[in-house]
Formats: structure tokens, C-alpha cells, sequence
């Protein structure tokens, strides 16, 4: 094996392979490849959260089960923090923790809808009181869902599948000059 920088691209890799011939083996039929770079073989993109909880050991675990359900996780601890991230992010969805020191959820909820590129991404407002009372008033703040702890991690998953693939499907991009209010 030999091992050679290659400038503009990277490393190419040379191996030497000795065998007994055998005319009908696979091995023989192998043909050179071209030369192929890190992004040809990129990952694809994963959907983002922004996963906003004030409870450090609660956000915790929300980022590991939605890491592990397939997504990239962005965090924000505040109202305030979660604003500013989602302005710079542009996340496909955000789980909004309603009660929380300082600004709440439904007021940084209200905010995030102000921006133009933010208006239709989903924002599933999550909460231990389950009154119909704190739905309604998450849904007139501008939240697509509600849910109340402890949840169905099942329709937790399904509900998340849904409101992503639902903003997709409506084709929604921002622009840079979405970013504007």
C-alpha cells in the first residue's frame, strides 16, 4: 500500500494485490476508480431541532431520544437563547418548554413567529400542565401542538415525523432575505 498527498484533493491511496491466477475470479474484473472527494460521499442532512428546556437534566434526555430517533439537535436553556438560535439556525422544527424563568415559551414563541423565515417552522409546545386551558393558549401564541409530560414518546415521534415532513412537503425554504422581519 502507498499513500500519496495529492494537492487540491487530498490522499490517494495505491494497493498491490497478489493472487493465484484465476481467470473467472471477481478480483480480476476490478476496474480503477475515479478520483472522488469527502462530499461525494456526504451524509445526508438531518432534520434540526431546537430542543428548548430550562431543566438541564430534562433536556438531556429529550436530545438522546431525539438523537437517536434520526435528528440533529440544537439546544437553547431560555426564551431569550432560543430566539437567537432559531434566527441562525432556521431549524425544521423547535420543542418549546412553556414555563421557563424569564421570558416563557409562549412569549419567546410569539417572538420567533415575528420573523418571516420562522413563521412556519412547527413549534410543538411541551409542559407538564395538561389543561386544555395552557393547549389553547400555546396554539393563539402561535404553537402548532401541545403536549403535555409525561407524553407518548410513540406520538411524541409520529407527531414530530408528521409536522416536519408536512413543512417539506410544502416546500418551504428560507431566503436570506427571509431573515428580515
Amino acid at each position: 500500500m502507498r499513500v500519496d498527498p495529492v494537492p487540491s484533493f487530498g490522499i490517494s491511496f495505491y494497493y498491490t494485490l497478489w493472487f493465484s491466477g484465476c481467470p473467472s475470479c471477481p478480483i480480476l474484473q476490478l476496474k480503477p476508480m475515479n478520483y472522488q472527494t469527502a462530499q461525494d460521499y456526504a451524509a445526508p442532512t438531518l432534520p434540526t431541532i431546537l430542543l428548548v428546556e430550562d431543566f438541564d437534566d430534562t433536556r438531556l434526555m429529550m436530545k438522546m431520544w431525539l438523537v437517536k430517533n434520526g435528528y440533529r439537535v440544537i439546544e437553547a436553556e431560555t426564551g431569550a437563547e432560543a430566539i437567537n438560535i432559531a434566527q441562525r439556525e432556521l431549524p425544521d422544527l423547535i420543542i418549546m418548554d412553556v414555563m421557563m424563568p424569564g421570558m416563557n415559551g409562549l412569549d419567546a414563541t410569539q417572538r420567533i413567529r415575528e420573523y418571516q423565515a420562522l413563521r412556519r417552522t412547527p413549534i410543538v409546545a411541551v409542559s407538564a400542565y395538561g389543561a386544555d386551558e395552557y393547549r389553547s393558549l400555546a396554539i393563539d401564541a402561535g404553537c402548532n401542538e401541545y403536549v403535555s409530560t409525561p407524553f407518548d414518546p410513540n406520538a411524541l415521534a409520529e407527531l414530530i415525523k408528521h409536522l416536519i415532513s408536512e413543512r417539506e412537503s410544502s416546500g418551504i425554504n428560507a431566503l436570506p432575505s427571509d431573515l428580515e422581519n
